[in-house]
């Protein structure tokens, strides 16, 4: 897929999803692609479901401190 046509559908998904630049980078980092983000804007019978935006901030803080907490680990395992 080239450049322009990957930029293409993540323009899409920012509109769609309502987000910012911010929360892209973050679906980026931990490597999600814009098709899944459209695919979870939930609909108006899911009620339960958080809205893209947030459910990709609370996935990314809980991936960071996952990875806090690892790096906590490998240095007590050092000393």
């Amino acid at each position: 897929m080239d450049k322009n046509k990957k930029d293409q559908l993540w323009a899409e998904a920012k509109k769609k999803c309502r987000l910012n630049e911010e929360t892209i980078r973050m679906a980026k980092e931990m490597g999600l692609n814009p098709k899944s983000l459209i695919k979870n804007i939930p609909s108006q019978t899911q009620k339960w479901k958080a809205p893209v935006d947030v459910w990709i901030r609370e996935m990314y803080q809980k991936r960071q401190e996952k990875a806090a907490k690892r790096a906590l680990r490998k240095t007590e395992d050092d000393l």
